[in-house]
């Protein structure tokens, strides 16, 4: 099976792709990026040599590029992670988000439909997508895969057009697709513009923690590892058409979870207890700040099996830890210097 997975060397895909291609060594995986500032192969130096494996630098706004690709290469599947995801940068330039997360997203629409015709059958267009498409949340309730949409960033609205994009062409042209929606991810080779990396480099340097508004916004926390996993069993079991709900059962307040990574930061840097909370500021508040986000993973939980594996603790401990004992890979990702890998490693 050939599988192309786009935007592989972000956080979240390079996990995956590393679970594929050490998993499943009858796949041939394609990892498909544009290496933007979030795209790091620097990820992936463990499995780059496997004789399963391909790196592809490329655009999925391409459409000449991504029609050539799927025309040499037939993709049995897409796992289409490639996205922009960061709401704040949304805010300031929403046009670049329509372009990735709606028209990229068509674009690959469009090449697995046209190399497949109508002949679909053992082929996956599986989308994944965010818990943010549902809105905003009140001080109760979840989001189920049956919440209406109610996007409230120009990030959400994106990634709620590329959905029903992707639902749209599994009713008109009978394509198979399978979408996920998922809540915020932490762990591992996060960069750091997201929360949780932003403030342990933050609390490294002594800089402050700048937290929106009165902090009480909550989200629920998904252990990247634990989301690679859910992919992995969505993928080979998940039901063709249907949307499944990936979440920790982990909600948070963002000053509960700052306090936690004050607390753990003091212990392994053998400061002062207490001395990180010190660097908490309380800034304005962004545009359309959604209050709460909170899913309901019972879904996939029935009907595949799948649970997270770690508290947010356990892995808030596993992810500081990572950053602590890759202090080089930090500084290279805040300097810029991890781009040049590519270069170093792909070009003659």
């Amino acid at each position: 099976m050939k599988v192309l997975i786009t935007g592989g060397a972000g956080f979240i895909g390079s996990h995956v792709v590393r679970l594929f291609v050490e998993k499943y060594p009858n796949y041939h995986i394609f990892n498909l990026d544009l290496l933007t500032y979030a795209g790091n192969l620097e990820n992936l130096k463990d499995i780059e040599s496997k004789p399963n494996y391909t790196f592809i630098k490329g655009d999925i706004n391409n459409e000449i590029f991504i029609n050539q690709l799927f025309e040499t290469y037939k993709f049995d599947a897409v796992i289409h992670l490639a996205a922009e995801s960061h709401v704040d940068r949304s805010i300031k330039d929403p046009l670049a988000f329509v372009k990735t997360n709606v028209i990229g997203t068509i674009t690959l629409l469009n090449a697995f439909k046209n190399t497949w015709k109508n002949n679909f059958e053992n082929k996956q267009f599986y989308h994944i997508s965010t818990d943010e498409v549902y809105g905003t949340l009140g001080q109760t309730g979840l989001f189920t895969e049956t919440t209406a949409y109610n996007p409230n960033s120009p990030y959400s609205a994106s990634k709620a057009s590329s959905d029903h994009f992707v639902r749209a062409y599994g009713e008109t042209y009978g394509m198979p697709y399978i979408i996920t929606n998922c809540s915020n991810n932490y762990g591992q080779n996060q960069f750091p513009e997201k929360l949780i990396p932003l403030f342990i480099n933050n609390i490294i340097n002594n800089k402050s923690l700048p937290v929106y508004g009165d902090g009480n916004y909550t989200r629920d926390w998904l252990y990247v590892k634990d989301h690679a996993v859910a992919i992995d069993l969505v993928f080979h079991k998940g039901k063709n058409h249907e949307t499944y709900n990936i979440g920790g059962f982990n909600e948070w307040k963002n000053i509960d979870l700052v306090k936690l990574l004050c607390q753990q930061m003091d212990e392994k840097l053998n400061r002062e207890k207490g001395s990180s909370e010190t660097l908490i500021t309380y800034v304005k508040d962004r545009p359309g700040h959604d209050l709460r986000y909170a899913i309901d993973a019972t879904k996939i939980n029935k009907e595949l099996g799948w649970k997270p594996s770690v508290t947010f603790e356990e892995g808030l401990n596993k992810t500081i830890d990572w950053y602590l004992e890759n202090e080089d890979w930090l500084q290279n990702v805040t300097s810029g210097d991890y781009q040049l890998y590519y270069q170093k490693q792909y070009t003659n």
